[in-house]
C-alpha cells in the first residue's frame, strides 16, 4: 500500500498549497451565506422548539460545504492530470485499483471534513451550537464526504474538460443541495414537495447530520442512515469499477 501513500500525501499537498481557494474561499462563501440567511430570518423563524433560525441553518451550511469540497477535490485533481497529461504518471506505477480509489476518495474527505470543520469554528461566533448526537455528526460527514468524493472521482474520469464538471455541478450538485433542506425544514413546503424530498438522498446527509447538533430532525436519524449508505457504497462501487476498467484513462 505504499503507493496509496504516496497518492494520498500528493492529494493532500495538492489542495494545501493553494488553501485560499481550496479551504478559506468556501468558508467565507458560506459566512456569507450565514450572514445573510441569518439577519433576514433570525427574528421570525424558529424550525424546532428551542432552536433560533441561525443554530438550525449551521448544520446545513456546514454538510452543504463538506458535500460541494469533497466533489471538487477528486474532480479537479483528476480532470487537471487529464488536461495537463499528469496522468499517465499515476497510471504506469503498479498502484492497485483500490490504491488509486483510496487514495482520491481518503483526500476528499480529508478536504471537505477541513473545511466542514473551518465553517463550523465561524458559525461558533454566530450561533450556539451543542452536539447532542456527536457520533450521528461524525458518521454522517464521513458518509456523505465519501459518496461526494467518489461522485467526483466519476465526474473527473468521465469529464473532458473543465465544462463538463461545471454542468454536473451547475446542474446536479446545486440543485441537489439547494433543494434538500439546508435553509428550511421540509415541513414547511407543499405536501407534493415534501414527497419529492424524500427521493433527494442529500437530504438524508442534511437532516441527519443536524439531528447529531440538535437532536432534533424532520425524519429519524436511522431512516436517514439507512438512505445514506447505500448511495454511498454503490457510488463508491461504481467510481472503482471505472477505474478497474479504464474508461476515459488507458483508453
Amino acid at each position: 500500500m505504499s503507493g496509496f501513500g504516496t497518492l494520498f500525501r500528493k492529494e493532500i499537498i495538492r489542495f494545501g498549497k493553494v488553501a485560499m481557494q481550496t479551504v478559506l474561499a468556501p468558508v467565507l462563501t458560506a459566512l456569507l451565506y450565514l450572514l445573510i440567511f441569518s439577519h433576514v430570518l433570525a427574528a421570525h423563524v424558529e424550525v424546532y422548539p428551542g432552536v433560533g433560525y441561525t443554530a438550525f441553518l449551521m448544520p446545513g451550511l456546514i454538510m452543504m460545504s463538506i458535500l460541494q469540497n469533497a466533489f471538487a477535490n477528486s474532480s479537479s485533481s483528476l480532470i487537471q492530470s487529464k488536461q495537463s497529461g499528469s496522468i499517465v504518471f499515476i497510471l504506469l506505477p503498479p498502484l492497485a485499483h483500490f490504491e488509486f480509489f483510496s487514495a482520491y476518495l481518503l483526500a476528499a474527505i480529508v478536504r471537505g471534513i477541513v473545511v466542514g470543520a473551518g465553517v463550523l469554528v465561524v458559525g461558533l461566533f454566530f450561533a450556539d451550537l451543542n452536539l447532542a448526537r456527536p457520533l450521528w455528526v461524525v458518521a454522517f460527514a464521513l458518509l456523505a464526504s465519501a459518496a461526494f468524493g467518489a461522485l467526483g472521482i466519476m465526474a473527473g474520469i468521465w469529464a473532458d474538460k473543465y465544462d463538463h464538471l461545471a454542468g454536473v455541478q451547475n446542474f446536479i450538485i446545486m440543485p441537489l443541495t439547494f433543494l434538500s433542506g439546508v435553509f428550511y425544514s421540509i415541513h414547511s413546503l407543499p405536501a407534493f414537495w415534501q414527497g419529492m424530498s424524500h427521493y433527494n438522498p442529500v437530504f438524508y446527509m442534511i437532516d441527519g447530520f443536524r439531528y447529531g447538533f440538535h437532536g432534533q430532525s424532520d425524519v429519524s436519524p436511522w431512516l436517514s442512515l439507512a438512505a445514506v449508505t447505500p448511495v454511498t457504497l454503490l457510488l463508491g462501487g461504481l467510481a472503482l469499477r471505472l477505474i478497474q476498467t479504464g474508461y476515459k484513462l488507458r483508453h
